[in-house]
């Protein structure tokens, strides 16, 4: 029974170890602005960036357009502040409002997709965790837009950026599903 037991305690510790690790690195994308290059000198990934972080990532990569995938929210200091300061650099900002917790439909999917298109590069693309819809907009922009392999782009929607795939359990789950019905048709976007 001894042994038993110091199984369980050490499986348990293991269990234990293993999730603050998760949640950690969850917690370190989120606090570091979780910013990725997807294309270089074309398209940049993160989180709601801050004025001063949005100002940093201006300077640093030239961004030309920001792309707000949370739409229009005027009653918000954070989106006062986005639009402020994209005017004060100089920055073409655009709305798109979409949600994580809901499919994107081929018409808006195309309509993302013309707007990333037609935007001043390079572009930064944002949602609230720079994770779900960000990541959506992200593989569609590298499948549609730069050619790449649809098996590549649908690593956008990756543990890597804090995109949790699990059906049910993920409420962000109707991003993979918007993925895998868009990426069928990607050739006739």
């Amino acid at each position: 029974m001894d042994i038993m037991r110091k199984k369980l305690i050490t499986l348990m510790g293991a269990v234990a170890v293993l999730l603050l690790s998760f949640f950690g690195y969850l917690g370190f994308l989120q606090l570091s602005g979780n910013f990725h290059e997807v294309l270089a000198g074309e398209l940049y990934r993160s989180n709601q960036p801050s004025a001063e972080q949005l100002a940093l990532y201006v300077k640093q990569h030239s961004i030309k357009t920001v792309i707000n995938l949370r739409g229009e929210n005027d009653g918000s200091t954070w989106y006062k502040d986005e639009v402020s300061e994209s005017k004060a650099l100089g920055v073409h900002h655009v709305d798109f409002a979409m949600s994580a917790r809901e499919a994107l439909s081929m018409d808006k999917a195309e309509a993302l997709v013309e707007i990333m298109r037609s935007s001043p590069k390079p572009i930064l693309i944002h949602c609230r965790s720079g994770s779900d819809r960000t990541g959506l907009a992200s593989a569609l922009y590298l499948g549609k837009i730069a050619g790449v392999d649809p098996e590549t782009a649908e690593k956008q929607l990756s543990i890597r950026y804090g995109h949790l795939s699990v059906p049910v359990v993920s409420a962000a789950y109707p991003m993979d599903e918007s993925w895998e019905r868009i990426e069928n048709s990607l050739a006739r976007m």
